[in-house]
């Protein structure tokens, strides 16, 4: 039996949000301003405690010894230049101020620093002169990004290859830079990097290629060279999604239960807040940053959804402090979504706060008893504070215990990538940890029937400690369809410039394992085999930001990475890579016109538009405050003509956000019987995509049949003949569907745009 219901998207009423204008407007607000004044001054702001801990991270965050506090290292290089006399200290202290100065997005200033500098290096010193004239032409390349791409910024600024709206109107930073590479390179023809940011400031001007001289000439790769993928087009600005912030996490996810995603954003700075945005299931967003009480928090370098309390709504969980050493013992928050629209952080009375490092989590049940429990991947760097990892219980009552020591899982290690899933397929759900110190970790899930929770490392028995390359992110997926998890993880193995390696790759040069993708086949056995030059990921990528989703419907998943190496000079392309029928991937950035060459974070596949093709939200923005950048969402225009369906599922003895289940959906295509397997997550590791499963059913007309296997009894539930290109939600423990459609929205035409509401 099939039951479906209808929803309406909700309307704007402009009666009821009625907006006087004119004298009215500006008589309300000179008798409301003074009112609003006396209230904000005795006011307690929502989340005042966890809102207090941030602003006290924030003042120890000061220091000129902190690599991400430019701000410190002006103050302390201007005492140094009005108080020293020796020459070395003075042009080291000019060094480190123009390089601060950039960092903190006055380019202007840099470049009149860097040419003081260039002044006092002695003629003989070679090496010294060229590092600095490298720098200055960063600095140009930066001016005119800031003067076009952030002040002028359209749908195509700074994709590669750069053409038509992404050329620059002012061309002057551009200019500069290039006499400058130019220079560089006639003295060593062999500098790669200089050879691969001079073809991309020739691209900002429109003369690339006719005007790069031929001997520094490199050609744009396209690996889709049958264009097989079609260009997206990015309509962030259109919808008022473009937040421009540094680097910082993404949900895309149904925050209210109207059936429409919604998106929160957030960024790694303390001093910038978080974002939430309501999708109003008309086209347009409301942004309830403020009302929410999310506006309020700062921070969170990653930000994933959870229901921690099995009430039904999607809560938030933010992490903190990555990267960041003994300045990043910064808390991290959960947030209670209290389905009024406002979110109340429980941190503290849930017993899970503390001062650790991190950017990575996953949530899972990982005693099989219906609740979520959490495991937090810590970084403990190089001669720094012990931090190891934590594992956290819920005891069912909207409280935790963290037991990782007792579990085995209370690694200790400079972890960058967490993920869970059941690789062996024995019920449990098991976790994978990457690193930047090279160790691949693999712990398998040992819980006994009474409920005690305990991993064993099983990396070596499962032939995952050969690769000994520095990683970031990863996750669990089953990329050739086959019932079993398969690992991925993206290898960060380099030295100096990631402009050096983008040369390289774009000129035939080997770069060794530098910036790779890894992935491993499961074997169906406990063991995995490294099959990435098999299936053609031997691209270098240096990802952090990640997520997988399926861009044609074709049932494989394709994934997309983003770049964000602080570095100013990392200026390489995010990549989109499509699978090929579960036996190869194809580089088909180039194409798809993806490739941003700002710095990428968090990462989110979902169908906003609700036309039956997954978009790509993207948080941009870097490091610093003068590599912020405008978030994009990448609209998908719709590859061919397959067919698909959303499965938003409900645990009822199972947690209720279902994570964990797993989903298994049979069709025939062209007379051929073929599965497609999913599980219930978010994705990546450094991104969120919505908890309701998108799958692409590649030609066929029909389902045969859905099977669901949910996690706490193993027990499968099947529907037989369900309907295509639809939404529909699955109740554990309930015979029916439930099916409901969806407003198609338009984010293109007049109509669409630019409409963003203020609460």
């Amino acid at each position: 039996m099939t039951k479906h219901i209808e929803l309406q998207p909700p309307r704007y009423d402009d009666k009821k949000h009625h907006r006087p204008e004119g004298r009215t407007l500006i008589i309300l607000l000179l008798i409301m301003l003074p009112l609003f004044f006396i209230s904000c001054k005795h006011k307690t702001l929502p989340n005042q405690a966890m809102i207090d801990l941030l602003k006290a991270a924030e003042k120890n965050f000061y220091s000129p010894d902190n690599v991400f506090c430019p701000e410190a290292m002006v103050k302390s290089c201007d005492s140094i230049l009005n108080g020293s006399s020796d020459e070395s200290m003075l042009m080291k202290a000019l060094n480190k101020k123009a390089n601060a100065l950039l960092q903190l997005g006055e380019e202007q200033k840099a470049i009149e620093t860097y040419n003081v500098l260039l002044d006092k290096i002695p003629g003989g010193n070679i090496e010294q002169k060229q590092a600095t004239l490298k720098d200055l032409a960063i600095a140009y390349i930066r001016l005119g990004e800031r003067m076009n791409c952030i002040h002028m910024h359209n749908a195509e600024s700074c994709i590669y290859p750069i053409s038509n709206g992404g050329v620059h109107m002012d061309k002057t930073g551009s200019e500069k830079a290039i006499d400058i590479y130019k220079s560089l390179l006639i003295d060593d023809p062999s500098d790669l990097e200089s050879k691969w940011l001079l073809n991309i400031a020739y691209m900002t001007t429109g003369g690339y290629p006719q005007e790069v001289p031929p001997q520094f000439l490199m050609k744009v790769k396209n690996d889709d060279s049958m264009h097989t993928v079609k260009p997206f087009t990015d309509v962030a600005a259109n919808l008022g999604l473009s937040y421009r912030s540094q680097a910082g996490g993404s949900i895309v996810d149904d925050f209210d239960n109207d059936g429409y995603p919604d998106i929160v954003l957030s960024s790694w700075s303390l001093t910038e807040p978080m974002r939430y945005y309501r999708n109003n299931g008309d086209g347009t967003f409301t942004d309830l940053s403020d009302s929410s009480g999310l506006g309020y928090l700062n921070g969170g370098l990653h930000i994933m959804q959870t229901d921690y309390n099995n009430d039904g709504l999607k809560d938030i969980f933010v992490l903190r402090g990555g990267w960041k050493g003994k300045f990043g013992n910064i808390p991290n928050s959960l947030l209670r979504n209290n389905g009024d629209g406002t979110f109340t952080d429980v941190t503290k009375e849930s017993g899970l706060l503390s001062f650790h490092p991190s950017q990575t989590a996953t949530w899972a049940d990982f005693n099989n008893d219906g609740w979520l429990d959490v495991f937090i991947g810590n970084e403990t760097q190089p001669g720094g504070e012990l931090n190891p990892c934590q594992l956290y219980i819920n005891n069912k009552n909207g409280t935790f215990t963290e037991i990782a020591s007792k579990a085995g899982c209370g690694i200790t290690d400079f972890v960058k990538g967490v993920t869970s899933g059941d690789y062996n397929n024995d019920g449990l759900t098991d976790i994978f940890i990457s690193t930047l110190t090279g160790k691949k970790i693999l712990l398998k899930n040992e819980t006994v029937k009474n409920g005690v929770v305990k991993f064993s490392d099983v990396s070596q028995q499962a032939g995952l400690t050969n690769n000994k390359f520095r990683s970031f992110p990863t996750w669990f997926w089953d990329y050739d369809n086959d019932g079993w998890l398969d690992i991925l993880v993206c290898g960060y193995e380099f030295s100096g410039s990631l402009a050096y390696y983008a040369g390289a790759e774009a000129t035939g040069m080997p770069v060794n394992n530098a910036g790779k993708v890894f992935l491993f086949r499961n074997n169906h056995d406990g063991t995995f085999e490294e099959v990435s030059s098999k299936v053609g990921l031997n691209k270098i990528a240096f990802a952090m930001g990640s997520n997988f989703g399926d861009i044609d419907n074709d049932g494989y998943l394709d994934f997309y990475l983003g770049t964000g190496n602080p570095p100013f000079k990392s200026a390489i392309p995010n990549k989109l890579f499509k699978n090929i029928n579960g036996k190869s991937f194809l580089d088909v950035t180039t194409s798809a016109r993806v490739g941003n060459l700002q710095k990428g974070h968090g990462i989110s596949f979902a169908d906003l538009d609700n036309d039956g093709n997954e978009d790509i939200y993207i948080k941009m923005g870097g490091a610093y405050v003068g590599d912020a950048y405008e978030s994009s969402l990448y609209l998908n225009p719709g590859q061919n003509h397959n067919h698909w369906v959303n499965l938003s599922l409900s645990g009822t003895v199972s947690n209720r956000a279902a994570i964990g289940a797993k989903i298994k959906v049979t069709f025939k295509e062209n007379n051929v019987e073929r599965s497609v397997y999913r599980d219930v997550n978010s994705g990546g590791s450094f991104g969120s995509n919505p908890l309701r499963q998108h799958i692409g059913l590649g030609q066929a007309v029909s389902i045969e049949k859905i099977e669901i296997t949910w996690p706490v009894t193993g027990q499968v539930q099947v529907f037989e003949n369900p309907p295509i290109d639809t939404n529909i939600k699955i109740k554990e423990g309930d015979g029916t569907l439930a099916t409901y459609r969806l407003a198609h929205l338009d984010f293109i035409s007049q109509k669409g745009m630019a409409h963003m509401h203020h609460n």
